[in-house]
């Protein structure tokens, strides 16, 4: 399948799920959310949890299904730092990138706005500099 296509039909199954989410229950498909909401509260636990299984299951599914590999294998201490700022960011941000990304900008959002507008500087100033320093990105 063309990247291209690949990019598109994963685009239309994400906004296909976010609106779904917010049809159906009333709402933002914001993951970092959802997982701490998972662990703390106890109302609405349950759609939650198979909301993160599903993330998992259709990850594993689309691996195998397309005999997919990892396109950056990373060492493990990499991957533990990058998912501790992320953690740390998401954080700071009030939210992650897919509930400013994708849920909040489509809801007008000013303060998803200025997020994503950051997250996405603050990536591509991360890249560049990775690539000019060592070759890393």
């Amino acid at each position: 399948m063309h990247p291209y296509l690949q990019s598109l039909l994963g685009g239309v199954l994400i906004g296909a799920a976010t609106w779904l989410l917010l049809a159906a229950i009333g709402r933002v498909a914001g993951i970092s959310g959802i997982v701490t909401s998972a662990f703390t509260e106890r109302e609405g636990r349950d759609w939650r949890w198979a909301f993160v299984a599903g993330l998992v299951v259709g990850g594993a599914l689309f691996v195998w299904l397309l005999n997919a590999v990892a396109l950056a294998p990373r060492t493990p201490g990499l991957l533990i730092a990058a998912g501790l700022l992320v953690g740390v960011g998401t954080t700071l941000g009030s939210g992650c990138t897919s509930g400013h990304g994708v849920c909040g900008l489509c809801r007008a959002s000013t303060r998803s706005l200025a997020a994503t507008l950051t997250f996405m500087g603050a990536g591509a100033i991360t890249v560049a500099l990775l690539r000019a320093v060592g070759g890393l990105a």
